[in-house]
């Protein structure tokens, strides 16, 4: 409607200046009237101007108008050519309209980033983020308090800091996450990931502390462990006692002294033998499990090397078929994309692995068609996956939350240590083993590298 207006208004301009010159142009050459020819030529001239006017009026107000988007200025308003016809009031109006939704808009924005930046601030989660070159364009309160430092401008200042923290940050891939603990009472755990906005790249890196959880954890680890370590020790010393005791009563009735010589019974020989003989089996069995936990707590550090995961399997595959499993048992591979690389110490995930093929193949003794499926994969942030699932029976859910806790076994052997110490092995390599299993249909033991 605006524009129209505009047209119509052109239209009439144009109209009224053809007239004027038609009419300047009677009156010099028909009537030869040169004054009023002169007079209306002024009023032509004046015309051609009035209408130059007009029209550049509204491209400077449209190049006013694209200006203030484009560099975000909606302090100016287009009021004071209003004068100039109907339809420069109303392009005048619906322009102040527009900036006035842009005002609110901004207003809007700005509101949310003031209520986004408290929210940051007052996490408990210290939020790091910096550029390319190194510029920090965010940081919290709980992350200077973690740092140590309330200066910071660039990442690099942290190193003046604290080094080590600096060079753990810094290198830390996008879509990983480390621990480290700079004080007593810190025990940081820090996530890395990736962001792109507006064409650039910024590292996000989130800062928790898990001390106090690390602690109640710790509690929960050694009451369990202290359980585990009291069951087995008075299942040996309770027996040990009785039938020391029951030796010395056997001595303290049946045997006789005369004439410095000491004769019993051969029943009474028997029964002390016999308790000899039981409490050497039990303090032996006392010896391997104290043998198994120092096992358990003294696992060397990893020693990472690049090898593909596919002929790291296939190995210990082979090494399963000729060991433990029966021949019956099939066991299939599947590699997602094949010939994946992987950063790891194979000795120890060869052990892990074979823990858990183990366990799986011995979960197979009274299955029909026996099998094994290893399936190694990646998800959408490329970490490697590789689960063994069998069909066996299952395990019941009650064990199922307790086969990882050092020591505890359903087995009628075994010190059961064995899975226990493969999820230690693969927190050394930041990683988790996991599992889960359906009664009556089988089990996945699931490596997360």
């Amino acid at each position: 409607m605006i524009y129209n207006r505009f047209e119509w208004a052109l239209l009439v301009r144009i109209i009224l200046l053809s007239a004027s010159m038609l009419l300047c142009l009677y009156f010099i050459i028909y009537t030869e009237r040169i004054a009023s020819g002169i007079i209306i030529s002024l009023l032509v001239v004046y015309q051609i101007y009035e209408l130059y006017q007009y029209v550049l009026e509204t491209n400077r107000k449209l190049t006013r108008f694209l200006e203030a988007v484009k560099y975000s200025d909606f302090t100016a308003g287009f009021n004071k050519d209003s004068r100039l016809g109907e339809s420069f009031g109303d392009l005048n109006r619906m322009f102040n309209e527009v900036f006035d939704a842009f005002r609110k808009a901004r207003a809007e924005k700005e509101e949310n980033w003031q209520y986004l930046k408290t929210v940051v601030q007052h996490v408990n989660v210290g939020l790091l983020s910096y550029d390319e070159t190194g510029k920090i364009e965010l940081v919290n309160n709980t992350a200077k308090r973690f740092l140590k430092t309330n200066q910071l401008n660039k990442i690099s200042d942290l190193a003046r800091v604290n080094y080590d923290l600096y060079q753990i940050i810094n290198q830390l891939p996008p879509g990983t996450k480390t621990l480290f603990k700079p004080s007593p009472d810190l025990h940081l755990s820090i996530n890395a990931t990736e962001l792109r906005l507006r064409g650039s790249s910024y590292k996000l890196v989130s800062i928790q502390n898990i001390l106090s959880e690390l602690q109640q954890q710790e509690i929960e680890a050694w009451q369990n462990l202290t359980k585990v370590l009291r069951h087995e020790i008075m299942n040996s010393i309770t027996p040990i006692a009785s039938l020391a005791g029951t030796a010395i009563d056997i001595i303290q009735e049946d045997v006789i002294c005369e004439n410095g010589m000491v004769s019993f019974n051969e029943e009474s020989y028997e029964d002390i033998t016999m308790s000899l003989k039981t409490i050497e089996n039990r303090s032996k069995g006392l010896v391997t499990f104290v043998e198994a936990y120092r096992n358990f707590t003294s696992i060397p550090q990893p020693d990472f090397e690049r090898v593909q995961i596919d002929d790291i399997i296939k190995e210990v595959v082979q090494l399963i078929k000729a060991g433990v499993a029966k021949p019956h048992i099939k066991i299939s591979m599947n590699f997602h994309p094949p010939h994946m690389i992987v950063r790891i110490d194979p000795k120890l995930i060869e052990m892990v692995l074979i823990n858990v093929l183990k366990n799986a193949a011995e979960a197979l003794e009274e299955t029909e068609s026996p099998t094994i499926i290893i399936s190694v994969y990646t998800d959408h942030e490329q970490k490697v996956f590789i689960d063994i699932t069998d069909n066996g029976s299952g395990i019941e859910p009650e064990a199922l939350e307790k086969i990882f806790i050092p020591f505890y076994t359903t087995k009628n052997h075994g010190s059961g240590i064995g899975l226990s110490l493969s999820q230690r092995i693969m927190q050394m390599h930041h990683g988790n083993l996991t599992a889960r299993s359906v009664v009556g249909v089988g089990t996945t033991f699931t490596l997360q590298l």
